[in-house]
């Protein structure tokens, strides 16, 4: 069992747990990630890893209240337990190899958008933290939907943010922001990360590839199993089939065809609302079980 340490609230649905997990913690990298199982019954849930230290042996996670699992695990408190946290797994980010004397002379741009922050966060602080300043763009619909902004600001060399009705910074699409960035302040990026929603991460890097810029997207809402088992995370990266969950998370955003994962995407939307409505029938029935015993 791991237990949670610290649990905050971040919006109405999106909540950052810090919990108990030494080994993890020790091996943790930026661009890994856990699978989570609320209890024994539980389904397994991949998170991208949202931070994690060392030494005080704990690893970050940030959920979205999506469905009946992730729902579950909001529903947890400070102080209460989890069966597993297994990991860290997956590919770590490509920069964490490279020589430090060749990141230092490039210049980074991330683009995160909504609960896509949270993965972003750990490989700019990774980069802060050895003298490697990167700028990064945070989209969300609205001011009181921006998450880490406090955290991002902390470590991010410019911070922009982007706003859909402009209650915060630019007012408009991450795109736009970037396109003002390159086009009109004549910012040039040597490498652009963008971790959002599918659609976000489709533009972004169709925008970049006008502008010759490298840029490195993460598959991660595609995963389910996690271990490359299950296939469901199947994705057509420059002509070759990649399993997201062991050949990524991260991948050439210029090479994913990202039609047939925005159509993979859906069909797991599917499925989880026939969960949904699984789970509201059984509690649904447990009420009029506790009435008829009255």
């Amino acid at each position: 069992m791991y237990k949670i340490l610290l649990k905050r609230q971040l919006t109405p649905d999106i909540v950052l747990m810090h919990v108990e997990a030494p080994r993890v913690a020790r091996s943790a990298q930026p661009g890994q990630f856990v699978i989570v199982r609320v209890d024994e019954q539980g389904e397994r849930v991949p998170l991208t890893i949202a931070d994690y230290d060392a030494q005080e042996g704990w690893v970050a996670i940030v959920i979205q209240t999506v469905g009946v699992s992730t729902r579950k695990l909001c529903d947890r408190e400070a102080g209460d337990e989890i069966a597993d946290f297994v990991g860290p797994l997956g590919r770590p980010s490509d920069f964490v190899s490279e020589p430090l004397e060749s990141l230092r002379k490039q210049r980074f741009l991330f683009v995160a958008g909504g609960v896509g922050t949270a993965p972003v966060y750990p490989q700019v602080k990774w980069l802060y933290e050895r003298g490697v300043a990167a700028d990064v763009i945070v989209g969300a619909k609205n001011a009181a939907t921006l998450i880490l902004v406090d955290e991002m600001r902390a470590v991010a060399g410019r911070l922009f943010l982007a706003t859909d009705d402009g209650s915060a910074g630019y007012k408009g699409l991450v795109t736009g922001l970037l396109q003002e960035l390159v086009e009109q302040k004549g910012q040039h990026y040597d490498r652009v990360i963008a971790i959002g929603p599918m659609i976000m991460m489709k533009f972004v890097a169709a925008a970049t590839r006008t502008y010759g810029i490298p840029t490195v997207v993460s598959l991660n809402s595609l995963m389910v199993d996690g271990t490359g088992m299950c296939g469901a995370c199947r994705v057509t990266v420059g002509g070759r089939t990649r399993f997201t969950c062991v050949d990524g998370p991260e991948f050439d955003g210029h090479e994913v065809d990202f039609d047939e994962a925005m159509r993979r995407q859906g069909m797991y939307r599917t499925l989880e609302e026939r969960a949904r409505k699984i789970e509201e029938e059984r509690a649904a029935g447990h009420r009029c079980r506790i009435g008829l015993d009255r």
